[in-house]
């Protein structure tokens, strides 16, 4: 009884720690600035089939260097059909960072990263083939914040932004 009471401590112990850790955004796109994106673009409805467009979409040029928005642990890199080349990270506060439409990877999995940490270029790929070169830029969470469900359309998700 003693062990498992010192596992689920340390466990809570850790989990307290990370929504503890600061989250220190910076702009992800090396130039960009807040005339590269839309802001009315998140949670864009109707959007293609994800259907509800959960994130920023940050124009550069094709090749433009990103780092990443803060610091974290690089979950999975590699290719999915609507993403393209992306990359996972699980940063501060718990919060998974997605970054998709990558011209290339610069990093690999399990690897940690700063905000001076290259971890890919601008392009288009993925569902994004045949638009302008961007990066689609979101912040997930695996622990839902039922408060900011609504009554739009896919707003349950919102629990997980």
């Amino acid at each position: 009884m003693k062990k498992r009471k010192k596992i689920l401590i340390s466990l809570l112990t850790v989990l307290i720690i990370g929504f503890l850790l600061p989250q220190n955004l910076k702009m992800p796109v090396d130039g960009a600035g807040k005339s590269s994106y839309h802001t009315q673009s998140f949670w864009f409805y109707p959007w293609g089939k994800s259907i509800t467009h959960n994130g920023v979409d940050i124009f550069a040029k094709k090749g433009t260097a990103i780092h990443t928005a803060t610091y974290g642990l690089v979950l999975h890199s590699g290719k999915i059909s609507l993403g393209g080349n992306f990359v996972l990270i699980l940063g501060p506060k718990w919060r998974l960072h997605y970054y998709a439409h990558l011209d290339e990877i610069k990093t690999s999995r399990l690897s940690f990263v700063n905000m001076k940490s290259l971890i890919g270029s601008v392009g288009a790929t993925g569902n994004a083939a045949g638009k302008p070169p961007h990066l689609h830029y979101s912040i997930l969470t695996p622990v839902p914040y039922v408060w900011r469900m609504d009554s739009d359309r896919q707003g349950w998700k919102k629990c997980f932004i």
